[in-house]
């Protein structure tokens, strides 16, 4: 069952964030005194008085402002209330109530949906004279809170608790079943495939996962760094259930120069950390940069499935371009090799339909277990090849093989003498298990051991 959607909604630097880092006891929101740090709308799971629901944390709704993702931004957060069973409208005590604050109030009362006004940055309850104005709004009786100190939000919590206990008695369930952004349940865990969507900034990550996802999950822009934090949407596609990650542009961390862009990096990594499948975006009209082979080299040591994706293909103008870059992705990036390569627009839809497939099968791979017969018949086939390594009086056998873990696949080869194994020796191993078992897609680890 869905669990209920409540949606944290303002104007920007009202302390949204702090907010659902608090009640979410994560860290995942970025949180920023910058104004505008948020733009897309991200989900955290929190629970209360054990009601469980899922929060999402919104940019800051406002009128003619000079922020060119204004519109982007507010169209979110008026996305977020569209698919709430809750809302939770937060304004700024220290500031007033300001046009913004009503403008926001009037489309709220039109939602259908409960609306909790919270007057936040009340570190000092004894102020109750700060709340009067804010009746004006006309949604009921303010909750003053802190979300620094936490002051009122345990009060606020057990009436939100309350309000989602009786939606899910009177409907039966709360939620939106339809929506891919809600949460599972936490059995179905296990039944998802995290999906990371990795690259350099502007290479097209937001629009790939727009298209994926099937809506306007999040903001695309020409602006370079436009996605801040990493955005997870839940999306089910011919009944397999994925989370897409969208992530922040991965630069040099030299290139780095705002303390929000580096939250934003970091969120991307710990995105990978988690990922089962990476899908690294390239822009084709730029050609492989080194950057580009830095985020190929992140994903490779995190260890998860990898497919390249060779974005803005259409852009490029004659096959003899197309060819070129195609050479440049197998010299310069030999080392994930084993990644499918998939050309595809993801501003136009071309060839998207191909990256479930690449994505299914990188999964399966990574996942897969390979039984020990078939790893010794393999093993006989290259003793009978006959090659090996030897160091002066020393000759290598390897007397058996076993698969010793998934996610990646992982192999331990036990041989006589394994401390004489050289990197090129392994890279044939590797070569040749890749030639005889469905391994595309997902890295592999060879370890060797001496056979007692």
């Amino acid at each position: 069952m869905p669990l209920p959607i409540v949606a944290v909604v303002g104007r920007p630097n009202v302390g949204k964030s702090t907010f659902v880092n608090r009640i979410a006891l994560t860290k995942d929101a970025i949180v920023h005194e910058q104004r505008g740090v948020t733009r897309d709308r991200s989900y955290h799971q929190a629970d209360w008085n054990g009601v469980d629901f899922i929060l999402i944390d919104t940019g800051g709704i406002e009128w003619g402002a000079e922020d060119a993702f204004q519109n982007s931004i507010r169209n979110q957060a008026l996305l977020a209330t569209e698919e709430a069973d809750a809302i939770l409208f937060m304004v700024d005590s220290r500031t007033g109530l300001t046009a913004d604050d009503t403008e926001v109030a009037r489309l709220l009362k039109r939602s259908g949906h409960p609306v909790m006004l919270l007057v936040n940055k009340m570190d000092n309850p004894a102020r109750e004279d700060e709340l009067w104005e804010f009746y004006n709004l006309g949604l009921g009786e303010p909750w003053p809170i802190s979300s620094v100190h936490g002051h009122g939000t345990g009060d606020m919590l057990d009436a939100l608790a309350k309000e989602l206990q009786e939606g899910l008695k009177g409907s039966g369930s709360v939620g939106n079943p339809s929506d891919p952004s809600a949460a599972e349940a936490a059995d179905d865990e296990t039944a998802l495939i995290n999906v990371a969507i990795i690259g350099r900034p502007n290479a097209g990550k937001s629009s790939l996962t727009n298209k994926l996802v099937g809506t306007e999950r999040s903001i695309v822009s020409d602006v370079a760094g436009t996605t801040r934090d990493a955005i997870d949407t839940l999306v089910e596609h011919e009944g397999t259930r994925y989370r897409i990650v969208d992530t922040a542009g991965i630069r040099r961390k030299s290139q780095i120069d705002e303390s929000v862009e580096y939250y934003g990096f970091v969120r991307a990594l710990r995105a990978i950390d988690r990922a089962d499948v990476a899908l690294l975006m390239i822009d084709s009209t730029l050609g492989l940069t080194d950057q580009d082979q830095r985020v190929a080299n992140l994903a490779d040591e995190r260890r998860c499935a990898l497919v390249i994706l060779l974005n803005k293909w259409d852009l490029l103008e004659t096959p003899e371009e197309r060819e070129a870059l195609r050479t440049q992705i197998a010299d310069r990036l030999p080392f994930v090799s084993y990644a499918p390569v998939i050309a595809i627009s993801a501003l136009t839809g071309r060839s998207v339909h191909r990256v479930w497939g690449a994505i299914n099968t990188a999964y399966a791979n990574f996942s897969a277990s390979i039984s020990t017969p078939k790893l010794n018949n393999f093993l006989a086939e290259l003793r009978d090849f006959g090659h090996t390594v030897s160091r002066g009086k020393l000759r290598l056998r390897i007397h058996y093989v076993t698969q010793t873990g998934t996610r990646p696949p992982r192999f331990t080869f036990f041989a006589n003498h394994p401390h004489i194994i050289d990197s090129t020796y392994e890279r044939y191993l590797e070569n040749r298990l890749r030639e005889t078992f469905p391994l595309e897609g997902t890295p592999v680890i060879l370890r060797f051991k001496k056979k007692d």
